[in-house]
């Protein structure tokens, strides 16, 4: 078994994880609209530094505009919703949730994927819902719109993933990375005046961070992808939890509870165990949750199969 994919993939999510630190830093004076369109600003000639290698011919028309349009309302949705939550909720507790994704993902494919899913899965999902319970505690704890965004965020991260697995060997890669992109900008930059605050050299350079690390994780997670298989690859994403306790504990002050400890460990077993019935022959024909390997909540996030499957852009 080949674990140098694990290392790097462990080492991209650490990049992920500073990421989100940072945006939870300058969550506490700015809206989530200024820091992603700043961030998407800066992200522009990153992505295209990746895109200028494309040489397929064709223009930046959809093929399945529908579809693309879908995607792209849910990957800005999801954006907004993972900066605003990192703003106001701690670390943890943002990621216990957001690693629902994989549950979503699951129960989205077979409307959309016309996947089958068997018992096992099922089971699997039901007990992810369950330590999503054990995290929310409804009845008990208020429930706040911080808590809300993060469910979002899992939702919207898994229809638009879900939508990529769809159309993404029809779709260019320019289409899909673009649109989003340019979504992102207009949008968030039209809200943006209704909240905008001057940004002082520092934190406009920590948004140029937030960029930058959003990039260079997901470089780092192409290294991964081409070192090891996805099965080994995938489950390590749920070491941000380890970051989460770290960075929260020693930057913000944050302490993690018993609830979401336990919350955040059914959610993780069931999220493997997807992974792994997935991984077995015949348990998956799409394998979703597998081939799901673009890390959403960014920015600067960009498709990562097409650089994994042929080391270049179709």
């Amino acid at each position: 078994m080949n674990i140098t994919g694990a290392f790097y993939a462990l080492a991209a999510f650490a990049v992920f994880s500073t990421h989100d630190v940072v945006i939870k830093f300058l969550g506490g004076t700015y809206a989530p609209f200024q820091i992603i369109f700043f961030s998407t600003l800066f992200s522009f000639p990153l992505v295209m530094f990746m895109l200028i290698r494309d040489r397929s011919e064709g223009h930046l028309r959809p093929v399945r505009p529908w579809w693309t349009l879908f995607r792209t309302l849910a990957a800005m949705c999801n954006t907004l919703a993972a900066f605003y939550a990192f703003s106001v909720l701690p670390l943890a507790q943002v990621y216990a949730l957001i690693f629902a994704t994989p549950l979503v993902i699951t129960i989205l494919s077979i409307p959309v994927l016309g996947e089958r899913v068997g018992f096992h899965r099922w089971a699997a999902v039901v007990m992810g819902l369950v330590g999503v319970m054990v995290v929310l505690r409804p009845g008990t704890t208020e429930i706040t719109p911080g808590h809300l965004a993060a469910l979002s965020c899992a939702g919207f991260g898994a229809f638009a993933s879900v939508v990529v697995r769809k159309v993404g060997r029809e779709e260019r890669t320019a289409v899909l990375m673009l649109y989003p992109l340019i979504a992102n900008f207009l949008v968030m930059g039209l809200a943006m005046t209704f909240f905008y605050k001057p940004l002082p050299l520092l934190d406009l350079g920590g948004i140029g961070m937030v960029s930058i690390l959003g990039f260079s994780g997901g470089v780092v997670l192409i290294f991964a992808y081409r070192a090891s298989e996805a099965a080994i690859v995938a489950p390590m994403q749920y070491s941000q939890i380890i970051w989460a306790t770290i960075f929260g504990y020693f930057i913000f002050g944050e302490k993690v509870d018993l609830a979401t400890v336990v919350g955040a460990g059914i959610i993780i077993l069931s999220g493997l165990y997807i992974v792994f019935r997935e991984s077995r022959g015949g348990h998956s024909e799409n394998t979703p949750v597998l081939r799901t390997r673009s890390r959403a909540s960014s920015a600067a996030s960009f498709r990562i199969s097409p650089f994994v499957r042929r080391g270049k852009l179709r």
